[in-house]
C-alpha cells in the first residue's frame, strides 16, 4: 500500500488526515480495474473509475426518471461508492456463473479492508452505502442499481453487440438485468427492453440460454 507523504500542518489533525489519505491513494487503484466492456466509441475497455463516474452522472441526468422522493445525491452516493471493492475483488462479469459463485465473499471481504482505512465515522458510513447498494432495499439503491445495469447495455448495443456477442450471451439472460431496471425505474426499464428487443433483431445474442460460463476474469 502507498504510504502518504510525511508532511506536517498546522492545526490538523493527523492521525484522521493520514487515514483519509491511505484510503484516497488505495482507491487509485480503481482506475487500473478494467471491466469487460469496451468504450461506447469501441477504442478500449472500460475502467471501475470511469464507470463509477460515469453512473454518478447518468443519475443526475436520468434523476426525472427515478421513483417519486427519490434523494438522488444519495443516489450519486451509492454509485461512487459501489464498486470500490473491486481494488481487490477484481471485476466479475455479470454472466460469468462460476465467478459469481464467489464474489459475495470475495467483495466482503475487500470492504472489510478497504473501507476499514478510513476514520471510523467515514468508514462506518462508507461501508453502510456499499451494503445499501447491495441490498437493493431503498428506492435509492434500487435506482443506482438500475443505471448501473443500463450503462453496459448502452455500451453493447453501441458496439455492435459488445460482451453479447463475445461471450455467446442470450436474450433471456439480458432480460433479467431488464428486470433489475424496471425495480428501479419504470421508464428506463421500458427504454432497456425496448433497446433488448432491438438488439435481437440486429442479431446480438445467441440462441443458447447456457452461455456466460468460464469467460476469463478481468485483470485486476
Amino acid at each position: 500500500m502507498t504510504e502518504p507523504a510525511p508532511v506536517h500542518a498546522s492545526g490538523v489533525d493527523h492521525e484522521r488526515l493520514t487515514s483519509q489519505l491511505r484510503f484516497i491513494l488505495e482507491t487509485d487503484k480503481l482506475k487500473r480495474i478494467l471491466r469487460r466492456n469496451l468504450l461506447v466509441d469501441g477504442s478500449r475497455r472500460e475502467n471501475d473509475a470511469e464507470h463509477s463516474w460515469h453512473l454518478a452522472l447518468i443519475a443526475r441526468v436520468f434523476a426525472e426518471h427515478a421513483p417519486p422522493g427519490t434523494d438522488i445525491d444519495h443516489v450519486v452516493q451509492l454509485l461512487l461508492v459501489h464498486d470500490i471493492v473491486e481494488i481487490d475483488a477484481g471485476d466479475t462479469f455479470v454472466y460469468d456463473s462460476l465467478m459469481s459463485r464467489s464474489q459475495a465473499e470475495r467483495e466482503r471481504a475487500a470492504a472489510d479492508r478497504l473501507y476499514a482505512l478510513l476514520p471510523k465515522d467515514q468508514a462506518d458510513h462508507m461501508r453502510g452505502l456499499w451494503e445499501e447498494f447491495e441490498a437493493r432495499e431503498t428506492a435509492e439503491a434500487r435506482f443506482a442499481k438500475a443505471v448501473d445495469r443500463l450503462a453496459p447495455m448502452l455500451a453493447n448495443w453501441h458496439t455492435d453487440g459488445g460482451t453479447w456477442v463475445q461471450y455467446g450471451v442470450s436474450k433471456a439472460q439480458v432480460m433479467e438485468k431488464v428486470r433489475i431496471i424496471s425495480e428501479g425505474s419504470d421508464a428506463l426499464g421500458s427504454y432497456a427492453t425496448a433497446l433488448i428487443d432491438d438488439a435481437e433483431r440486429r442479431g446480438y445474442f445467441t440462441r443458447s440460454k447456457a452461455s456466460g460460463r468460464g469467460a476469463p476474469t478481468t485483470p485486476r
